[in-house]
């Protein structure tokens, strides 16, 4: 909760006139004590788990054949039902799990160093924050990933996310539910580190999971954000991941490709099947189809 009653006891205590964008968060959260604005991430989080992958859902089956010539694995195709059923068995196995520990977790964002007063941090602040987070979280993901698919882990546990070897967005977060809990850990390792206001906190959360819906989309586009941001990996270096499926030795990086460039994991993708020229065309024979009908 901020410690100022009025609009006049902030800015007399930043020493100039709020900006709109603090005048916003004042009337916000002058009277919500920290531990609710905290908890806003437990909607918003599954509203964009819901929501972000629905405009491709809906585009691959709206419009089959316009949506074919962007789709990495063409020849695979998974029915309405089947994604609802991926959806329901997300909710089942994750929300009973993650959603308590988020409820009981405010004690350790607070110790985390995480801010809810004034002054918002500008752009350029949370911006270097979100980068140092998305770096930290992709190398300490990358090694855990890697751990994933040694033969006890993937049997025991990370087998149920490749279900999918034809991955789409609400794929995403399909997993057991003890993979749940250890990918979780590297998201606040970063603001650990770096800690930063609850506004940016929430950015941090959404812009994650953002990426790997997109990093599961099974689409590539002209525009798509592997093709803007350097060093980004983005869909088609993780689709071709969920073709190779429990074998594979490639592409465990969840954002960025520095990990698989400096320790070798980029070589398979690169050279078996021509990398990513099969990527967009033919690296899914059709008859795969069925293994995704459970």
């Amino acid at each position: 909760m901020l410690p100022y009653a009025t609009a006049a006891e902030a800015e007399a205590a930043l020493g100039r006139a709020m900006a709109w964008a603090e005048s916003a968060w004042f009337r916000y959260s002058v009277s919500l004590p920290d531990y609710c604005l905290y908890y806003h991430v437990v909607p918003i989080l599954p509203l964009v788990y819901v929501l972000a992958p629905l405009p491709l859902a809906m585009y691959e089956h709206g419009a089959p054949a316009a949506s074919l010539k962007h789709k990495l694995q063409p020849r695979v195709r998974l029915s309405p039902a089947v994604i609802f059923r991926c959806f329901m068995d997300t909710v089942r196995r994750l929300v009973p799990i993650v959603g308590p520990i988020q409820l009981v977790s405010y004690p350790a964002v607070k110790m985390l160093g995480i801010r809810t007063g004034l002054p918002l941090p500008s752009a350029g602040e949370a911006a270097a924050q979100l980068l140092v987070y998305f770096l930290v979280e992709d190398y300490l993901s990358y090694w855990i990933h890697w751990l994933l698919h040694t033969r006890w882990a993937y049997d025991k546990i990370h087998h149920v996310h490749h279900k999918f070897t034809a991955p789409m967005g609400y794929a995403a977060p399909y997993m057991h539910w003890g993979e749940a809990l250890i990918l979780g850990a590297p998201t606040v390792v970063g603001p650990a580190i770096v800690p930063c206001h609850i506004t940016t906190f929430w950015l941090w959360f959404v812009s994650l999971a953002i990426v790997v819906i997109d990093t599961h989309s099974g689409f590539n586009f002209p525009l798509s954000p592997a093709k803007l941001i350097p060093f980004y990996g983005g869909a088609e270096l993780h689709d071709y991941h969920h073709f190779v499926g429990g074998q594979s030795q490639s592409n465990f990086s969840t954002v960025f490709t520095f990990c698989d460039y400096l320790y070798g994991t980029h070589k398979s993708y690169r050279y078996s099947r021509g990398g990513q020229a099969n990527v967009g065309t033919t690296h899914r024979p059709s008859s795969s189809l069925d293994r995704h009908i459970f």
